[in-house]
């Protein structure tokens, strides 16, 4: 079985609605989100209090609410190391390239080439789209975005994201940007330090740094798509430039339980493969080592999947 990351009652308006991760009755600490959200969301695994306080999955065992919604069996013809990620990252990904309603022909501009990002430019190109451009500074990352994901790629760190945008699409800028990076994005100069010192100055939660590119780089008309995940308060967005532009934008928690039937049946047909992001299969005993790798970017660690009972460092 694949669980969903996002839980869902399956019963209320907004799980009627296919909207899974906006449910009415799957987090406990609905009260407690409501006085900062002013509405309740789902619950999630491994998130937060605001969203539950459930434990994570990485245990022997889990107890699964509303299984009967969230569970789903593998078909045979799927190994498990692709099976895995449609928990969370595809799905993720898949609606990032879904809600900025990608048309054939269209250039999209991703930011973050992690899993979720690398998902999303599948799904881009599963869409319809012409070339996608993936941006992030970890060359690792970069090299799986191209090779895997065939997207052209951009190092912000060594080129003016902005200026190489326009450049690679004659000038109009790309058609859908999307946020797969969120809260805690990193940039350069100014901007850097600006976000940090706001965050710890207490003055903002989040540091927007790619929600303001992806506006100011987005063609007049186009659609921003923020799957990156804020939290909080983030300061200076380009609102005169969202408005003027005639932009769209569109976010969310990803409606996971919607998307797995159809992600199997892509996975089956090739157009959508996430095994190359299984890099570190580890087991539970090793979790302490797979988080810091997977934090500190060591070691060209995508994704540590862990593997009860089984032991894989120095193999």
């Amino acid at each position: 079985m694949v669980v969903v990351s996002v839980i869902g009652c399956g019963e209320c308006h907004y799980c009627k609605q296919q909207t899974w991760s906006l449910c009415d009755n799957s987090n406990p600490n609905a009260g407690l989100q409501e006085k900062i959200y002013q509405y309740p969301t789902a619950g999630i695994f491994g998130y937060s209090h605001l969203f539950g306080g459930y434990a994570g999955s990485h245990a022997e065992f889990i107890r699964v609410p509303f299984a009967e919604y969230g569970a789903f069996k593998i078909p045979e013809d799927i190994p498990d190391t692709k099976a895995v990620f449609v928990s969370d990252g595809i799905p993720t990904g898949f609606m990032a390239a879904e809600m900025a309603s990608i048309k054939p022909g269209d250039i999209v501009a991703v930011w973050g080439a992690g899993g979720v990002g690398q998902m999303a430019i599948q799904s881009a190109y599963l869409m319809g789209a012409e070339k996608v451009i993936a941006i992030d500074r970890f060359d690792y990352r970069l090299a799986a975005a191209a090779t895997y994901s065939h997207a052209e790629v951009l190092n912000y760190e060594a080129t003016d994201i902005l200026e190489a945008l326009k450049e690679s699409t004659g000038g109009r800028g790309p058609d859908c940007c999307i946020d797969a990076v969120g809260m805690e994005a990193h940039t350069t100069g100014m901007e850097h330090y600006y976000d940090r010192s706001k965050q710890f100055l207490r003055l903002q939660s989040d540091r927007p740094a790619v929600l303001r590119q992806a506006i100011t780089a987005c063609r007049k008309g186009g659609t921003v798509s923020v799957v990156g995940v804020y939290a909080g308060l983030v300061d200076k967005i380009p609102m005169g430039l969202f408005l003027n532009k005639g932009l769209t934008m569109r976010g969310g928690q990803m409606h996971g339980q919607r998307y797995v039937p159809r992600l199997f049946e892509h996975i089956r047909n090739g157009k959508i493969d996430p095994s190359f992001l299984l890099t570190h299969p580890m087991s539970l005993e090793e979790g302490a080592y797979a988080y810091r790798i997977f934090n500190d970017k060591l070691d060209n660690c995508m994704r540590a999947v862990f593997i009860p009972s089984q032991s894989f460092v120095g193999d």
